[in-house]
């Protein structure tokens, strides 16, 4: 299932739509649709290094599956748009292709991620004073009922909202600046089935902060 809306969030769990996505061109131009809210497809090529008709194609493929849509023509020139400000694929736990397309777009995404992270931190040391404690890196182990961590879940996706809007450059409050935040929320398989405060090969559990 596919929902879009435009002021809203696009929520997918389609197989197809999934697949289409898990890309990193395509990936690549969503989140540049992001951060500069429209693009021609000459644009982006500039900003990818793709050729024109590459991006053209990419853009294409995103509409077909509701990622993207045209923007308002502006002479010769027609831009494209993001369809939603935000994007929740999720895979549909009664669907096994639905999960397998879900868990390559989050690999993806999670490499992709991974690697612009670690090269901004490779760079931390060109932060201008003041701005280091604005970095953080954390890992965290520990124990929790299935409700627990979807809770948490919910908690992890309203982290940003207060942000919302700021696409908007007259809605930024001066000195703002592009951030970026992963975060990553998984059971461990291995304990599903262990006795609370065990894994399933008895030992203690770790906790690490």
């Amino acid at each position: 299932m596919t929902v879009v809306n435009r002021d809203d969030v696009f929520t997918t769990s389609d197989p197809e739509a999934l697949r289409a996505l898990a890309h990193p061109v395509r990936l690549e131009l969503l989140d540049l649709l992001d951060e500069h809210d429209e693009l021609t497809a000459s644009r982006a090529a500039e900003l990818t290094g793709q050729t024109v008709g590459n991006c053209s194609f990419h853009l294409r493929t995103l509409e077909r599956y509701g990622y993207v849509e045209r923007a308002e023509r502006r002479g010769t020139a027609w831009p494209w748009r993001a369809r939603s400000r935000s994007r929740q694929m999720r895979g549909d736990e009664h669907d096994p292709a639905s999960m397998r397309a879900a868990g390559r777009l989050a690999g993806l995404t999670l490499r992709r991620e991974a690697e612009h992270i670690a090269g901004m931190l490779e760079g931390a040391t060109s932060l201008p004073e003041g701005w280091v404690d604005t970095v953080l890196v954390a890992r965290s182990g520990f124990w929790a009922t299935r409700d627990e961590l979807a809770e948490l879940s919910g908690q992890i996706q309203q982290l940003t909202a207060a942000f919302e809007g700021r696409d908007d450059e007259a809605a930024r409050p001066d000195g703002a600046v592009r951030a970026r935040l992963l975060g990553v929320l998984t059971p461990e398989l291995g304990t599903l089935d262990g006795p609370t405060g065990h894994d399933s090969r008895g030992r203690d559990a770790e906790h690490e902060q």
